[in-house]
């Protein structure tokens, strides 16, 4: 997979999940490397782009909202959150928008 997702024209959907870490990396990177191949089999994702440097940022790219909530309802997904939020994320906070334009090469 690229590093930088290649999404069609506008609009679309992007959804920013940002995060700080904890100390517990038990399963965290097994888990992060199953959802991304999860999602990418899931009805309307377009791609994935994501960083860590003290902060971790990842962006999903989405056709449609229905697409978006039917990834959030996805049972495996789900207990992916459920360990986030009880193991591996200290903090954090998912946004969703709608992409109107883009640019670049």
């Amino acid at each position: 997979m690229s590093l930088i997702a290649k999404t069609p024209e506008p609009p679309y959907y992007a959804v920013i999940f940002t995060s700080l870490r904890t100390e517990d990396n038990d399963g965290y990177e097994q888990m992060a490397n199953n959802m991304v191949e999860l999602a990418a089999k899931q009805p309307g994702f377009l791609g994935v782009e994501s960083a860590r440097e003290g902060v971790g940022i990842t962006v999903s790219y989405w056709s449609d909202l229905e697409s978006i909530k039917s990834w959030k309802a996805n049972v495996e997904h789900q207990e992916a959150q459920r360990l986030g939020r009880e193991r591996w994320y200290s903090s954090f906070k998912t946004r969703v928008s709608k992409v109107e334009r883009d640019y670049g090469n």
